[in-house]
């Protein structure tokens, strides 16, 4: 067990206040984390405001280096990252070996992109009045951006912020999710090693109330960048008046398989990965599985078949596939939200009950009403819902039955049902042949309806967290 501080302007400050961090998997005492009270987001906006002067004036190519050279010291540390992924998100070594290379690469984007930051030239003279006039514009580094990240991708959900708001030449002020602080504040002692001036990087965690509120409301606070729920996400909004917001919230993503498609083990294994990778906590899991009539009964039968082969056990285990959910409190709320749909009238193809170690196996429902919470909320778990489709045209409609549209998939060997899929999916984006879980970290990223507002990835954050600034020369002199 030990003491983890506030990172502050450059140097660990203790809090008024600790928290006891628990393991998910076994509950032991694992940290005590300082909780920032609202002297301490104060002060870490002030840094970070002061930094940001520092930090707009830095060469593109010293913001390179310094995101190159944090890339580099999380490979030499890899491993130790992995574990301290299982030890506080019980995610799964193999998985968060995933995440950390995945976080790697975000940095090494991050680094790229710090040095292609431009502008365009404008033909004034298109327009009456422009001529003798040469117009160009560029992208300036808006601020303090204020961050806010969830548990599931402590990592690399975080370096979708941080990564692209240092390559813009802003300055950050990080509140990670209360479940996993660690993986957040061991990011200080990575970019101090890797250059970044003090005041660049403020880690804070702390409640929501305070920490968040604060930099929602604060006028230092250029932008807010924030992944977490619906609720969340729309209060924050609200509240942000004239900042720039970028939002990825919930999501029920679904994928469509049609009748021309052959069910393969390697399309099953897909989508059993990306229905049950990480228990289910992630943004863009497959929670909605239509299958055409003519396929249904194979597809279930080897899905089935492929979810009853995955390993539950201790995530620090290296053949562990699924482990605990992040709390006891979000594992009641899924079995009571399976019991509801069989309430209704669905039926568990396998899983359904909390085993006795806590785990919550995975489960694929069958017959399950769109009106289930299981089906038109986000599980945020490892549930899927399995409904056979007679036509392409109702698949998407019932896909499109949904407050969120974060992205969807469809399997087809047709080209017209591909674009026609790709044209009427009401989603950010659409995966063909694919999973919606498909994400590399340089897409742009982002949904429509409840499932959010902005894009990231790493160019696309950039931009949202630039300033546009229009330069225009009278060359005629009068």
């Amino acid at each position: 067990m030990e003491m983890r501080h506030l990172y502050l302007n450059g140097a660990w400050k203790e809090g008024r206040e600790y928290l006891d961090l628990l393991s998910p998997y076994s509950g032991e005492l694992i940290a005590r984390v300082a909780q920032a009270g609202e002297q301490d987001v104060d002060d870490a906006i002030a840094a970070a405001a002061a930094a940001s002067k520092v930090t707009a004036k830095m060469p593109a190519h010293n913001r390179a280096l310094i995101l190159e050279n944090a890339a580099r010291i999380m490979e030499q540390r890899s491993e130790e990252l992995a574990v301290l992924l299982a030890l506080e998100a019980a995610k799964p070594l193999r998985t968060g070996r995933g995440e950390i290379a995945r976080t790697i690469q975000t940095y090494k984007f991050a680094a790229e992109e710090a040095k292609r930051i431009h502008g365009e030239t404008v033909p004034l003279d298109a327009a009456p009045g422009g001529e003798r006039r040469l117009a160009f514009t560029l992208r300036k580094p808006i601020g303090v951006v204020g961050a806010i990240t969830p548990f599931n991708f402590p990592f690399n959900l975080v370096a979708h912020k941080v990564g692209p708001a240092i390559a813009a030449g802003n300055t950050i002020v990080l509140k990670p999710a209360s479940q996993t602080p660690l993986s957040a504040l061991v990011l200080a002692e990575i970019f101090e090693e890797a250059g970044l001036p003090p005041g660049a990087l403020n880690i804070i965690p702390g409640k929501g109330s305070v920490v968040g509120e604060k930099l929602v409301r604060d006028s230092r606070v250029a932008a807010i960048t924030f992944t977490g729920s619906p609720e969340v996400g729309i209060a924050m909004k609200n509240k942000a008046a004239l900042k720039r917001v970028t939002l990825e919230l919930g999501s029920n993503s679904a994928v469509i398989v049609d009748g021309t498609v052959e069910i393969t083990q390697p399309l099953v294994d897909r989508c059993v990965m990306g229905a049950f990778s990480f228990s289910g906590q992630v943004c863009i899991s497959i929670q909605r599985i239509y299958v055409h009539e003519s396929k249904f009964s194979t597809f279930a039968e080897m899905f089935k078949a492929t979810v009853n082969k995955l390993v539950l056990g201790d995530p620090s285990d290296e053949s562990t596939d699924i482990s605990v959910l992040i709390s006891k409190k979000e594992t009641e709320r899924i079995a009571a939200w399976v019991n509801e749909a069989i309430a209704e009238g669905a039926s568990v193809l396998t899983g359904g009950r909390v085993q006795d170690s806590g785990i919550f196996p995975p489960t694929v429902l069958l017959n399950v009403k769109e009106s289930s919470s299981v089906s038109c909320q986000e599980v945020f778990g490892p549930v899927v819902t399995l409904t056979p489709f007679a036509s392409l045209t109702d698949a998407i409609a019932a896909a499109n039955r949904s407050r969120f549209g974060l992205q969807a998939g469809i399997y087809s060997n047709h080209l017209q049902a591909a674009m026609q899929a790709a044209e009427e999916l009401e989603v950010g984006g659409v995966m063909i042949n694919d999973i919606p879980t498909f994400r590399v970290d340089n897409m742009p990223y982002g949904g429509v309806k409840e499932s959010g507002f902005g894009r990231e990835g790493v160019k696309y954050a950039v931009e949202e967290m630039t300033e546009l600034k229009l330069i225009s020369f009278n060359l005629s002199g009068h």
